[in-house]
């Protein structure tokens, strides 16, 4: 098991020097991504200026991320640096916009690069080219030469925001199930990454079978679901330290799909005792127990609402498997799931408007969204089996689980926006299962 090196420190701050040139953020270049975006806003990011001795090859690896970041989203389309006119060679000197408009960039992204023994200080702009101004504030990053990928995507996330006014979500991880072998004996192994796929580290070995990992509200804690004991027990584990143990381990029951609430202070998940699957909520500090549901049926899978008042769960107790919502506190639950097929992973958006969740209809299985009260159900993929998403911490693109038909099927990671475009594999180096995204870093 490898520790994770958590010692990346960024320092964050405006440039105050070109305040006076900050236009609001409200400006003319702005990208509406409420029912998804066709024509993808073209815009050019040369190399950054290398500023000292050393930082060349940082300052040209810093915006081919930040493009690889921005191009990911399928809202942006890079004009590549063969076709630029100007030159970028001073990180202060006036923008040509006409050259930029020539080659119809409508956003350019500058920036300058120093280093200074393991030091790296970044800092970067965003232009309108059409309006010939500046979009914001310039802004300053600081940290080490280790972390520079970490600021690339603080880059991308700031460029994002500005001119689509939502937040981003490239400066974050994702904890999955990594897995190896043939599908009859397939290893599996708690895994991290950035979003992206890059920084691969394992949490845990695959001596045990590990499900269901589960990001805590600040990061630093992943809840999974082990059959370490030979019956599935849910564990906290520390992600810098890696140190962990067991949450409920009582004799005679199984814990299983476990879920921080948005405070981090307690777990809820479904526990079987007594040959019932019911849905517990957990003080993590205490350890005390209470009970929400109480139904012959099974309960399982349930998150919380954003603001922790109501939990959306999967329960068969109209037959198949449906949502429900209910209070926080438990009580009566309302059914939101009436389609046809069988509904289940439930995710609530981090916006708390929509609620994803894998949907199996007629042979075929689906990702979908839906209002929080079941309305306007969209279904956003179709395949062989995709199931259990997540959510990106700006609520607009989820990540789920693909598996190929067949004994020489291959689980993979996908994601796809919210409107149902960009679907694209994430690249984890080999199969994958169960990811849980972070929230930003």
């Amino acid at each position: 098991m490898k520790k994770l090196a958590a010692t990346l420190l960024i320092g964050l701050c405006a440039l105050g020097a070109f305040g006076q040139s900050a236009q609001a953020q409200s400006g003319p270049l702005r990208i509406e991504i409420t029912d998804g975006v066709i024509e993808p806003l073209p815009y050019a990011v040369p190399d950054f200026v290398a500023e000292t001795p050393g930082s060349n090859q940082i300052s040209k690896d810093l915006a081919r991320v930040i493009a690889a970041d921005l191009n990911g989203t399928g809202l942006f389309r890079e004009i590549p640096a063969k076709a630029h006119i100007s030159t970028i060679t001073h990180f202060g000197s006036p923008v040509q916009f006409a050259d930029w408009k020539a080659i119809n960039a409508q956003a350019l992204i500058t920036g300058g690069v120093s280093v200074s023994g393991n030091q790296l200080e970044v800092k970067f702009r965003v232009f309108d080219v059409f309006a010939g101004q500046e979009l914001g504030n310039g802004l300053r990053f600081k940290g080490t030469t280790d972390g520079w990928r970490r600021m690339a995507h603080k880059v991308a996330d700031a460029v994002y925001s500005r001119i689509t006014g939502e937040g981003g979500y490239f400066d974050s991880r994702v904890v999955f199930v990594s897995e190896t072998g043939p599908k009859n004996d397939r290893k599996k192994r708690l895994a991290v990454m950035d979003y992206d796929g890059a920084n691969l580290t394992y949490l845990t070995d695959s001596k045990d079978i590990v499900l269901a990992p589960r990001f805590s509200p600040t990061g630093d804690r992943v809840l999974y679901t082990s059959y370490e004991t030979g019956f599935p027990q849910v564990y906290l584990l520390n992600v810098g330290s890696a140190q962990r143990r067991v949450l409920s381990n009582q004799s005679g029951t199984m814990s299983f799909a476990p879920r921080f609430s948005p405070d981090g202070k307690s777990v809820v998940m479904s526990v079987t005792e007594g040959g019932n699957t019911d849905l517990y909520k957990m003080d993590i500090g205490s350890g005390k127990r209470s009970r929400l549901t109480s139904t012959p049926s099974i309960e399982t899978a349930p998150s919380f609402s954003p603001d922790g008042k109501q939990i959306v769960f999967e329960s068969d107790r109209s037959g198949s498997p449906q949502l429900y919502v209910m209070n926080a506190g438990g009580g009566e639950a309302k059914r939101i799931s009436f389609g046809q097929g069988r509904y289940g992973t439930p995710v609530w958006s981090p916006r708390g408007d929509l609620i994803a969740f894998t949907k199996q209809n007629k042979g075929r299985f689906h990702i979908g969204v839906m209002r929080t009260d079941g309305s306007e159900e969209r279904l956003l993929t179709a395949s062989f089996l995709d199931e259990g998403p997540t959510w990106a911490p700006n609520g607009r693109v989820i990540m789920f689980t693909r598996e190929t038909r067949g004994s020489d099927g291959v689980s993979a990671l996908y994601s796809v926006d919210v409107s149902g475009r960009n679907l694209k594999r994430v690249e984890v180096g080999g199969g994958g299962s169960d990811p849980a995204w972070s929230p930003l870093q």
